[in-house]
């Protein structure tokens, strides 16, 4: 496994983003993989790893690139937290996502009619807008939240009224104790998609809070986490 940092060319500025590769010959399919709040973390790296292990290229871009280069933060202090994400933008997430797929598209590992979005928490928020706005073939959102209703202090906006948009399967993971995204709210999510007879699969495991995959996190639960990463890799391996 070849792992390093490379620096990605955006219309506002350069954005550094972590990538793997995996071990083999042969163009594979690949991930974009979208951060949670807390940056491109040791948990997100580990993340990309993880894809790597199961044959895909993986490109973590830091989305804070315009607050910072190389942003990590803490999971106690959401002060700290929000110098950087309430800065985030819709159309400036979409050209992040826009410059990670291109780079992924480029790369001369990957399969380019292959390649998808997984993101988490903010990043989950951003692979919707993936879905909606990109080519990405596949997506899948662990707990984004923002999709259906504003959030305060933040300058994202919700992004369920351009669902029509979306084309590709995508696939949405949500926790039963995540007080932060509640049950009716992830109902009306999935009635919007199957109204529109989108292909898509929301999957709630009940025991799961807000942040139940990430194992550096006091919210890690791990029987719903190793579920939610088996109905991934099965998401994935028949839409990508």
């Amino acid at each position: 496994m070849h792992e390093e940092t490379v620096t990605l060319n955006t219309a506002d500025g350069p954005m550094d983003a972590f990538r793997v590769e995996t071990e083999g010959t042969g163009r594979r399919p690949a991930l974009l993989v979208l951060q949670e709040a807390f940056g491109v973390n040791a948990h997100i790296k580990n993340v990309c790893r993880r894809l790597a292990d199961h044959g895909y290229t993986t490109l973590a871009p830091e989305l804070f690139h315009r607050t910072g280069t190389g942003v990590e933060l803490g999971y106690t202090d959401f002060s700290l937290v929000m110098p950087h994400f309430s800065r985030l933008t819709n159309a400036g997430l979409l050209t992040d996502i826009n410059a990670g797929l291109m780079a992924l598209a480029d790369d001369p590992t990957v399969d380019s009619s292959r390649i998808g979005v997984i993101g988490f928490c903010v990043g989950g928020f951003a692979t919707y807008l993936a879905a909606e706005q990109t080519s990405a073939k596949a997506c899948v959102a662990f707990y984004g939240g923002g999709i259906l209703r504003e959030r305060p202090n933040v300058a994202l906006t919700p992004i369920i009224d351009d669902t029509s948009r979306i084309t590709k399967p995508i696939l949405l993971l949500f926790g039963g104790q995540d007080q932060s995204i509640p049950a009716d709210d992830v109902q009306i999510i999935d009635n919007v998609l199957t109204s529109l007879g989108k292909t898509h699969q929301v999957v709630t495991l009940p025991d799961g809070g807000h942040g139940f995959a990430c194992d550096d996190r006091s919210a890690y639960h791990e029987p719903s986490a190793d579920e939610a990463w088996k109905v991934t890799y099965d998401w994935l391996a028949r839409n990508l």
